[in-house]
């Protein structure tokens, strides 16, 4: 069995390391030897030759993911894939497919074939619906067939698994002793889970069997994310005992994963104050040994609905700026419905933007020097150069067009007052190129 964690632990540097190095301007060591440590992972599962090579993790630009997925009321397997095909076009890194409605095989397997974006999933969903459909009562899994579905997953080609190892007896018993809480449980594999587990009266066999979780993803070189399945549904329930538990727990399942050769990540909330991020990412990376964090979200309030694809930037430029490095988009449609084609393309944008935000400050010079050349196409009025620097170009090229100004040295924001234009009559025979300053 080798893994690229395996491999850099022996000094190899692998095509997917150097393909990592090279789209994000860094030396190929570098990669290696953040992958070898544990801080940076990169799902290739060799079953899907074709992905892209995605780092995550250390010295890496922040990751955005695009979740989607049919539901028991909304099944459209070429709407899904519609929805992966935009996503891509818009610059996502990484793919979630979550279904649980329709032929969840197939609706996997079309979804693969669509995109050329790393593909994760939560195997607990399927695990559950085909309980529900065969016995007519999840609580009626088999924790066999759980396992029989992760390899069978694996083999399609998914590269990243978000599993729910964290959910214990214990974590279920914090939740209990402090009285529930606000927001309730919003992780739909890991209220399945529990309520698996108290039905049965027995521990979550992904913990028990943990190691066995392990050595199937590494045997495929897929990235086991720990799920976070008690994680904080409202901004009152963060850090609440039951979170921490599991948080806990999915850190040593991180070293131990590490152990036996697989990459691993932790998954992190959820719904969390602005002035709780940073305490949040800082314990995640001290009790992980600095594993990647992939956060969902966060959110920094609770009553955004409508535009919770900009709650949820408010909180993921935060993230990004103290070391997150995975963010999960929200769309607009989120806490309401099922996101449509344009719902994906707006979450998207958002958390991309978002993550560039809190790059600027996490990767210096590395991030800035495009807004660096923005500034200065901007004071040239060189409008092709800022629509080829910005991070929408088509939107923002189709906005200007729409309002085209009477003189093409400004924009109909300011007209003939244009300050820009102005300024660089005043200063203009006083600068030389970019050089304005000592």
């Amino acid at each position: 069995m080798t893994t690229q964690l395996t491999r850099a632990q022996a000094g190899e540097v692998t095509a997917q390391m150097a393909a990592v190095a090279e789209r994000e301007g860094v030396p190929a060591g570098d990669v290696r030897d953040a992958v070898a440590a544990g801080h940076l992972v990169i799902p290739a599962n060799p079953a899907r030759p074709a992905q892209q090579a995605v780092g995550i993790g250390r010295g890496m630009r922040t990751k955005v993911n695009a979740s989607i997925g049919t539901s028991s009321d909304i099944c459209d397997i070429d709407g899904e894939c519609r929805k992966a095909r935009a996503a891509e076009e818009e610059g996502v890194d990484t793919l979630m497919e979550l279904s649980v409605g329709g032929d969840l095989n197939a609706i996997r397997r079309a979804v693969l074939d669509t995109t050329t974006l790393p593909v994760g999933n939560v195997p607990l969903y399927q695990a559950f619906c085909q309980a529900s459909r065969k016995y007519g009562n999840p609580n009626k899994m088999d924790a066999e067939e759980l396992f029989d579905l992760i390899e069978q997953q694996c083999a399609d080609g998914i590269s990243f698994m978000a599993i729910h190892c964290g959910i214990t007896r214990y974590s279920i018993e914090r939740l209990i002793r402090q009285g529930y809480r606000y927001g309730g449980l919003v992780s739909k594999g890991g209220t399945y889970m529990v309520s698996w587990m108290l039905a049965n009266n027995c521990e979550n066999p992904l913990y028990e069997q943990f190691d066995r979780v392990a050595g199937i993803l590494a045997k495929y070189d897929a990235v086991l994310s720990l799920g976070n399945g008690i994680r904080a549904g409202a901004i009152d329930d963060s850090h609440d005992r039951a979170q921490m538990a599991e948080l806990i727990i999915n850190c040593e399942l991180a070293e131990r994963g590490r152990e036996l050769g697989c990459q691993m990540m932790v998954e992190g909330p959820g719904h969390v104050p602005l002035d709780e991020i940073e305490a949040n990412i800082i314990i995640e990376k001290r009790m992980s040994g600095g594993a990647p964090y992939y956060m969902l979200g966060p959110l920094p309030t609770d009553i955004g609905a409508g535009y919770d694809h900009i709650t949820q930037a408010i909180g993921a430029a935060a993230s990004a700026r103290y070391g997150a490095d995975l963010i999960c988009y929200l769309t607009p449609a989120e806490h309401l419905a099922l996101p449509n084609e344009q719902d994906v393309r707006e979450g998207v944008r958002a958390a991309r933007l978002a993550a560039h935000v809190g790059d600027i400050v996490k990767l210096g010079n590395r991030a800035r020097s495009r807004d660096k050349a923005m500034a200065l196409a901007r004071r040239e009025m060189d409008w092709e150069a800022q629509f080829s620097l910005a991070l929408f170009p088509e939107v923002a090229r189709n906005i200007r067009d729409s309002r085209r100004p009477a003189s093409e040295d400004t924009c109909t924001m300011c007209g003939e007052f244009c300050a820009n234009r102005n300024g660089n009559r005043l200063f203009a025979p006083h600068t030389t190129g970019e050089k304005i300053r000592g």
